[in-house]
C-alpha cells in the first residue's frame, strides 16, 4: 500500500469536508484523515496552521505546507508543485 499523498484533518459534521473526500477519491489522490474531534493534538495542529481557529478540511502536504477548505484544483496544483 501506498503513502498517502496528503493529509486531512476533518470532523464529524463538516460537509465541505465530505465534498473534497469525495473529490479526491474521484481524483484517485491517496490521503490519511485525522478527525480533530477526536484528537486533540491534530486540533492544535489546525489551529496553528489557520491562525488559531480550527477550521476544515485543512490539508497538510508531505513538504509541511496547508490548503483550507481547498478545491481539487487547488490539491492537485500543489501536489505537482
Amino acid at each position: 500500500m501506498s503513502s498517502p499523498q496528503v493529509t486531512m484533518y476533518t470532523t464529524s459534521w463538516c460537509g465541505y469536508c465530505v465534498r473534497l473526500k469525495r473529490h479526491l477519491n474521484s481524483e484517485g489522490i491517496d490521503f490519511a484523515e485525522v478527525n480533530i474531534e477526536t484528537d486533540s493534538a491534530a486540533a492544535d495542529l489546525v489551529e496553528r496552521a489557520n491562525g488559531g481557529n480550527q477550521t476544515v478540511p485543512t490539508l497538510i502536504f508531505p513538504d509541511g505546507t496547508a490548503l483550507t477548505n481547498p478545491t481539487i484544483e487547488q490539491v492537485k496544483s500543489q501536489l505537482a508543485a
